[in-house]
């Protein structure tokens, strides 16, 4: 199989980011959901780098949470 549908974590990844960008960011509502979809992307990543099906994705969830912890130190 080359594609796999996400799991669910990404999909509130998406769901939440989407709502972030319609309500602005600079809003209650943005600034929650940003946080919202920071927190569901960190799980995604944790998840695959320890349950991850191929070494593919345990890579894809190392590199996603080595560019957050990038993005939080910066």
């Amino acid at each position: 199989m080359i594609g796999q549908w996400p799991n669910p974590p990404l999909w509130l990844f998406g769901l939440v980011q989407a709502i972030a960008w319609i309500a602005g960011e600079d809003t209650a509502i943005g600034g929650w959901a940003k946080l919202a979809s920071w927190i569901a992307l960190t799980y995604w990543a944790g998840d695959e780098v320890f349950r991850g099906v191929n070494p593919w994705r345990r890579c894809l969830g190392a590199a996603v949470l080595l560019g957050i912890a990038v993005r939080l130190i910066a």
